[in-house]
């Protein structure tokens, strides 16, 4: 997904998505980054930070479920958004794009995954 001169700029701490809100699109940070936060009852929990090239959002393409996560802007940052039709649209001018969206969603349920484990394996040893 290339960068261009089209997204909006987001201000420090600035919210770009909402958890529990609606979605319909996808979003490419073309500037800075963005911090992905879980908020619990116990407060927020930071789930990972994403930068320049990298993209959040994707599920609400995929799924007709609420957003999942609160996501911020950390410091100044530029941010592409992209509807499902326009991302099909691209998918088809190009069907690499697939692959590396698919590859990108792999790579984070791997992550995941390995979390997950150590968090299990903390928890027995206790």
């Amino acid at each position: 997904m290339g960068s261009s001169a089209l997204g909006k700029i987001y201000k420090d701490t600035e919210v770009i998505i909402k958890q529990g809100g609606q979605g319909d699109c996808m979003y490419v940070i073309q500037e800075g980054l963005v911090e992905i936060i879980k908020e619990t009852d116990r407060g927020e929990v930071l789930l990972a930070v994403r930068g320049k090239g990298e993209f959040f959002g994707e599920m609400a393409i995929f799924e007709r479920e609420q957003r999942s996560a609160t996501v911020r802007a950390l410091g100044e940052a530029q941010v592409l958004t992209i509807d499902k039709k326009n991302l099909l649209r691209r998918i088809h001018e190009d069907p690499s794009l697939s692959f590396h969206l698919v590859q990108a969603m792999s790579a984070r349920i791997r992550k995941l995954s390995e979390e997950v484990a150590e968090i299990k394996v903390a928890q027995e040893s206790r």
